[in-house]
């Protein structure tokens, strides 16, 4: 058995269910056969959160660095010093938001430096972790800052994937954030991750309009004939299996979903409200397109049910196996691919002809 990677795991909010979600994942056995476990947090909220939740089924390990955990043990590196924060559960509070962001900071630094493998990252309150230091809506872009590139934001669950052109956005600006190079992009990045990080071959993206009923031929908006439709058309044309635009109110309860290997969906909740309602309990969000590897349960703080030891680990857990499963299938995607064979100058990339003309059915708009 080789060298098992290292999986760095943020503390998020001290005050939500952060600690319990990731306690209660770290109860499978299994998790150290595929990885050694790293918190990055406050020792003394990990021990107050594990006392209270009254789990006494394995013992952490304090370790100075990534470099000196037990890799058949769970560690906690110490993220706040002398100065550690006091739990105040369900309480948003500028000392948790501090906690939040130097767990954050530490395992930032490790990762980029190769001391662990990726970052599972427990839920922060994107409020009181603002500072000079993260002037950021949320995770994705301030790791999108330090890691340098464009991220993609993936929500996935075992059979559903859903990826974002726009974030976190007010509504009021959805429409004027979005272009053709910029959906072209998202295209381009969620192709090449179904590809490295899914190991999908040949994968086949929906791509869903951003009016109501994907504009009615232009009734509803224009959006779609002027920058939806151009953007499919350019990464067709440059392989990429491609459909849209589709209409997003029906698009998920017919199942139509189940046909593709992923969607993407023109902003925030145009994507993550039909897949937390069909994937809340195991749904993980992936900062994709980076060179790092980072994963999220898909849900909040959990203010309203902090410290009542209801919430549920299966998303945390799910997080954490998602990002080994990212780290291997890259290294096995770099290594078949190292040394590719010359394409034959005479033989073109051709897009098969039904995905060419699927999004210009009009039966698939309904």
């Amino acid at each position: 058995m080789g060298k098992l990677m290292k999986i760095g795991i943020t503390q998020g909010d001290i005050n939500g269910i952060g600690y319990e979600v990731i306690l209660k994942a770290l109860t499978d056995s299994h998790i150290l056969e595929v990885c050694t476990p790293v918190i990055y947090g406050s020792a003394k909220a990990a021990s107050f959160h594990k006392k209270s939740l009254g789990i006494d089924s394995y013992t952490i390990s304090v370790s100075r660095s990534a470099d000196d955990v037990n890799p058949h043990k769970i560690s906690i590196i110490n993220t706040s010093g002398g100065d550690e924060p006091k739990v105040e559960l369900g309480q948003p509070t500028p000392e948790a938001g501090r906690s939040a962001l130097e767990a954050l900071e530490a395992a930032t630094r490790d990762l980029l430096d190769g001391k662990i493998d990726a970052i599972v990252t427990a839920p922060i309150n994107k409020n009181t972790i603002q500072s000079d230091a993260f002037r950021f809506p949320g995770h994705t872009e301030y790791l999108e800052s330090k890691a340098g590139g464009e991220a993609l934001m993936i929500l996935a669950s075992e059979n559903l994937r859903v990826a974002l052109v726009t974030t976190h956005l007010p509504v009021s600006r959805v429409a004027e954030s979005i272009s053709s190079d910029l959906i072209v992009s998202k295209l381009r990045l969620l192709d090449k991750s179904l590809r490295e990080d899914f190991n999908i071959i040949r994968p086949r993206i929906a791509v869903l309009g951003l009016n109501p009923h994907a504009g009615d031929g232009g009734v509803l908006g224009t959006e779609e004939q002027e920058v939806i439709i151009p953007a499919i058309k350019r990464v067709v044309d440059e392989g990429i299996v491609c459909v849209g635009p589709f209409a997003a109110d029906g698009f998920f309860g017919s199942g139509n979903f189940k046909r593709y290997d992923a969607v993407l969906a023109m902003y925030h909740d145009q994507g993550l409200a039909p897949f937390k309602a069909l994937t809340m309990d195991n749904g993980v969000n992936i900062t994709a397109g980076l060179p790092i590897v980072r994963t999220s349960p898909a849900h909040g703080t959990g203010y309203d049910i902090a410290g009542k030891d209801c919430a549920s680990a299966l998303s945390m857990r799910e997080a954490i196996y998602r990002a080994c499963r990212i780290v291997r299938n890259r290294a096995d995607y770099a290594e078949k691919y190292a040394n590719p064979l010359p394409f034959p100058k005479h033989e073109e990339k051709r897009q098969p002809k039904e995905f060419t003309l699927n999004f210009l059915k009009p039966e698939e708009k309904n």
